[in-house]
């Protein structure tokens, strides 16, 4: 049984945890802008080297590299990679620290280890459900643009879309970054998936298959854009009622975390001399609260799935 100063130790080492976190987020952002304004790379720094023995895993790097980039985190995919291996060796310790046996050990670092992820899927997730409903007046005024450029140049009708500023909400940015990328990144294909990974449905899918036909072939696709426009204003209701039950899948992955904190704080309310031995000294109510989270932690996944999967 762990003793007061023990415990002491452990929400010390936790809160440092959370400041490297933080810092190691602010240098690592700061790193990048540096980078980008002297244009190379010191191939001597462990961390480039890093960062190309972690390129080299081909699809892990590239799954991480588009959803880094679809959120817009300034932070390479090998520097995430690392954070998330820190705070699960970080789980571990403090595992053995708190429950003093394998399970405890094991299972905290992997929702530690986990939480980076989850996280980024989390704020992805938000960021498609606020763009949804905004996808069908920004491909209207992308066509409305294409037709006034001429009916050819996907990337001038991108450039004047971007340029009048009449999109709505987070939809703006999702276009400003992949005016950006296709102008700037030299890499058509992976500008699309980065875009179709930025709104996550299958409406955005169809969008990039249009655009990926004109980039790549030229061919005028106003007649694919219309009838796109058709299928999604025919769609609009039904997309209603899924966005309705993505913010059901939203709330009902929250609500555990609120019965877990209000049935702890009545406890705590009513009897905090026996709410203090039972969920910090005793052995047992710590693997309860260790169960209840890895629980809390496994409906935040099956949230996530389902989102994905109603999207």
């Amino acid at each position: 049984m762990p003793s007061g100063w023990v415990l002491l130790l452990l929400a010390g080492l936790f809160l440092l945890v959370f400041v490297c976190f933080q810092r190691a987020m602010a240098v690592m952002a700061d790193q990048e802008d540096k980078q980008d304004r002297l244009a190379y790379r010191r191939a001597a720094r462990w961390s480039s080297r890093w960062n190309e023995w972690f390129a080299r895993r081909r699809y892990i790097h590239r799954h991480l590299v588009d959803l880094l980039e679809a959120v817009q985190w300034p932070v390479q995919a090998g520097g995430f990679t690392l954070v998330t291996l820190l705070a699960g060796a970080a789980g571990i310790s403090g595992g053995a620290l708190l429950f003093q046996n394998v399970k405890g050990a094991l299972l905290l670092g992997l929702l530690a280890g986990s939480a980076p992820y989850l996280a980024l899927r989390m704020v992805l997730s938000h960021r498609q459900l606020k763009a949804r409903m905004d996808f069908l007046p920004a491909v209207e005024l992308f066509y409305q643009c294409y037709l006034i450029t001429g009916g050819r140049q996907v990337r001038s009708a991108l450039h004047r879309t971007v340029e009048e500023h009449r999109l709505l909400g987070s939809i703006q940015t999702v276009f400003e970054q992949l005016y950006r990328n296709l102008s700037v990144r030299g890499d058509d294909e992976t500008s699309l998936r980065i875009f179709s990974t930025s709104l996550g449905h299958i409406w955005a899918d169809y969008f990039v298959q249009i655009l990926r036909v004109s980039l790549t072939e030229g061919h005028p696709v106003a007649d694919n854009l219309k009838d796109l426009i058709t299928d999604m204003r025919k769609a609009r209701r039904a997309n209603q009622q899924e966005r309705n039950r993505l913010l059901e899948i939203r709330i009902a992955n929250f609500s555990p975390i609120v019965f877990l904190a209000l049935f702890i704080g009545i406890n705590i309310r009513y009897n905090p001399a026996n709410a203090y031995y039972y969920y910090v000294l005793d052995a047992s109510g710590r693997n309860m609260l260790l169960n209840a989270g890895a629980l809390i932690f496994v409906s935040f996944v099956m949230g996530l799935y389902l989102s994905r999967k109603k999207m």
